[in-house]
């Protein structure tokens, strides 16, 4: 890959589409926590380090009337040196991340021709979420770059807490696709090279549920808080802006809008509509407390709506017992519940509003991995109650700005709200630690040294292993480097003459800084190796498979994945050959043979024979091709699947011009990679199949045989210079 860039690019992913980089739609439903404002200050703090030339958050692109259209555009700069990239894949509506799965192969596809038009040497890629994570690392193995990963949550934690609170194995998986969410975490921790984390709780409690728990290295990392925004309710800055007055008196406004006595110190949560937030139990505490209701107000920002009906399941249940417990304690005028609030500009200033009037932040979900907001909040100066599980446990044992409670247990939130709120040098105390010491133990600036720092040695490790391992260029270099590429079948192809295959593999070598060498077999991955070394013909840069079913690349010979995604469309071998079983002219070949999307037969020539099956296997709505070779190899495929269609698909994938492709083959499963854009190369032996594509336009009927004909080939279209 021709690369001009002087620092490092570091591409970091998260799928799921509703991330943009102003007016923050947070706690809109559950993608949006606060892990995007995370992700984009991480972005933006990484942009503004002198040895780093470009950071690109990658995302989903979204082009649905049901949200922003912010969410549409190809590009969006958060600052000078980092931006939002969207890249299109599984339609444009928007949908949650748990049904982004199937489309995922389509995203790392749409990835790589992205990384190739920029001309940028990727540093290393950072995966967020599992679906981030599983992006990350597929492309970190294609290009031989360091693979690191937050998981912000995880699939086994959240499982447990949905089985805890009720909910079936069935609804579970049904919902939320947990199985093939863990799988893919277990297959991350067995290859990133460094996990990132904001507590130790979290890799022993969360990461410790997982049979990879203890491959890969971890990092403690939390994120910092910007000061900038989230400074003291008494800092002179306060208010001083014109933006700044202006979501003052909206906040301000808003609240009193719900309080009959607004004068009155607030316990605040700020929070998604989510069960496992726990809100309920703060206004029970509240509620059943009136001492807690003479002394204070009650403030729930319960994410974004504007209908209650038009939200999901689970937020619309949230919201449902907020308002029937308002009603059951009969809290009119006592508890404030906003539709909206801008993250950008509102939220500090709800903060200071919150510290300024000696309220409290309370934090009561079941389990909070990190706890952001308590953080935010505690640099504006309010003191925090929170959940004794998770992040918070870590946070105010450093802060000491706070309590930490039993939350299974209203009477302890409403005690230790009470507490903080009546005692005046109680408040104060944890006011000015929250203050100083999220100042001293949570700035952006030591998390990302530390990020940098531990990135760095991840990078020489990486090139030390590939220079171990003699791989001249991981495949993604690899594949994007080249300009033409000659694909082959092997057998009465490639091989059967010796001084021919030694001639053409000298001609390989010589142009292998710009020409690629690719085969196209009907053999499996296992007997292609195995046949190629005892032939000694080095492993090729691709390698196409069991009739075009399967791709290959070479080094660790990495299954492409979006091919498999790409040709499982509406494909079902079972009941394929349960349709043909009855037939006595087909006789099913070796178990070895068969592949998950391939279905092979020995069938001797015959009368009507190919349309019987066609006729079976249309009548039954069946997707599939069907390739017949050498007078008695039957294969069956998906629909989608053949080798024509994987050089096709490579073409697209690599972004190779198909004319740039020369194919030789002999036989009829070579057939389709032979008709159409690429240069086409039929050997002397070929079987007598071919002759109905002699005379077509881009195929070269050689006198020569085997590889000698592939070299005639070559001379004939100037393929290279020889």
């Amino acid at each position: 890959m021709a690369s001009k860039q002087k620092g490092l690019y570091i591409m970091m992913f998260s799928v799921h589409g509703l991330i943009r980089s102003h007016d923050l739609e947070m706690g809109r439903d559950a993608d949006t926590g606060g892990q995007i404002n995370y992700l984009l200050e991480l972005a933006q703090k990484l942009g503004n380090r002198p040895e780093v030339q470009r950071v690109d958050l990658f995302t989903r692109l979204i082009t649905d009337k049901k949200v922003s259209s912010d969410y549409s555009a190809k590009f969006e700069q958060i600052t000078e040196k980092a931006r939002i990239v969207r890249i299109p894949c599984g339609g444009g509506k928007y949908i949650r991340k748990e049904l982004l799965w199937n489309y995922l192969e389509e995203f790392i596809d749409k990835t790589l021709k992205f990384i190739k038009r920029e001309e940028m040497d990727p540093y290393l890629m950072h995966g967020h979420y599992a679906d981030g994570g599983y992006v990350a690392m597929n492309l970190a193995s294609l290009y031989g770059v360091p693979f690191v990963f937050t998981g912000h949550s995880l699939g086994l934690n959240k499982q447990l807490k949905l089985r805890e609170d009720g909910m079936s194995q069935y609804d579970v998986e049904n919902k939320y696709a947990m199985g093939r969410r863990i799988k893919v975490e277990e297959d991350i921790l067995a290859n990133a090279d460094l996990v990132f984390t904001s507590t130790q709780q979290e890799i022993e409690q969360q990461y410790g549920l997982y049979r990879n728990k203890s491959i890969p290295q971890y990092l403690v990392n939390p994120p910092g808080v910007d000061l900038s925004k989230f400074y003291p309710w008494y800092d002179k800055r306060n208010g001083s802006d014109a933006l700044g007055k202006q979501a003052r008196v909206t906040v301000q406004t808003e609240l009193n809008r719900f309080f009959i006595n607004p004068h009155k110190p607030m316990a605040l949560a700020l929070c998604r509509p989510d069960k496992r937030k726990n809100v309920a139990a703060l206004i029970q505490a509240y509620g059943e407390s009136q001492d807690l209701q003479a002394i204070a107000n009650l403030a729930i920002f319960a994410g974004l709506r504007k209908n209650i009906q038009d939200l999901e399941e689970n937020e619309k249940q949230v919201l449902t017992e907020i308002l029937l417990l308002m009603d059951k304690y009969d809290l009119y005028g006592k508890i404030a519940i906003p539709k909206q609030h801008d993250f950008t500009h509102e939220v500090p200033e709800l903060y200071r509003i919150l510290a300024a009037g000696r309220g409290v932040f309370v934090n009561p979900a079941f389990v909070e991995p990190f706890g952001l907001t308590l953080l935010e909040s505690a640099a504006c100066g309010a003191p925090v109650v929170a959940t004794n599980d998770g992040g918070p446990v870590e946070i105010i044992s450093k802060c000491e700005n706070g309590y930490m409670v039993d939350v299974s247990d209203p009477a302890n939130i409403c005690k230790a709200i009470k507490e903080i709120i009546v005692d005046a040098e109680l408040w104060k105390k944890f006011s000015m630690n929250g203050i100083n010491n999220v100042s001293s133990h949570y700035s952006w600036d030591a998390h990302v040294e530390r990020y940098l720092d531990n990135i760095a040695g991840l990078k020489m490790k990486s090139i030390e292993q590939r220079l171990d391992s003699k791989v001249e260029y991981p495949i993604g270099r690899r594949m994007t480097s080249i300009k033409k590429i000659i694909i082959t079948d092997i057998d009465h192809t490639l091989t059967g003459d010796d001084e021919g295959l030694r001639e053409f593999l000298e001609i390989i070598n010589k142009s292998r800084d710009s020409v690629g060498f690719g085969v196209a077999t009907g053999r499996t991955i296992e007997s292609t190796m195995k046949h190629l070394a005892e032939t000694g013909i080095p492993v090729p840069d691709v390698l196409i498979t069991s009739v075009g079913s399967e791709i290959y690349y070479m080094g660790k010979f990495i299954r492409d994945n979006g091919w498999t995604a790409h040709i499982r469309q509406k494909w079902d071998r079972n009941q394929i050959e349960k349709l043909l079983s009855p037939l006595p002219f087909l006789e099913i070949q070796e178990p070895e043979t068969q592949r998950d999307f391939k279905l092979s037969y020995f069938m001797e020539p015959g009368k009507k024979r190919l349309q019987t099956i066609h006729d079976i296997l249309d009548k039954n709505s069946c997707r599939y091709n069907l390739i017949y070779s050498h007078n008695q190899f039957l294969d069956i495929l998906p629909q989608r699947g053949s080798k024509g269609k994987a050089i096709r698909y490579l073409s697209y994938k690599w972004e190779i011009p198909l004319e740039n492709f020369l194919v030789a083959g002999d036989s009829g499963n070579d057939e389709e990679m032979l008709k159409g854009e690429p240069l086409g190369v039929i050997v002397g032996n070929y079987s007598e199949e071919l002759e109905k594509l002699r005379g077509r336009r881009r195929i070269h009927f050689s006198k020569k045989n085997h590889a000698a004909g592939i070299i005639d080939g070559i001379k004939r279209y100037k393929f290279m210079d020889l």
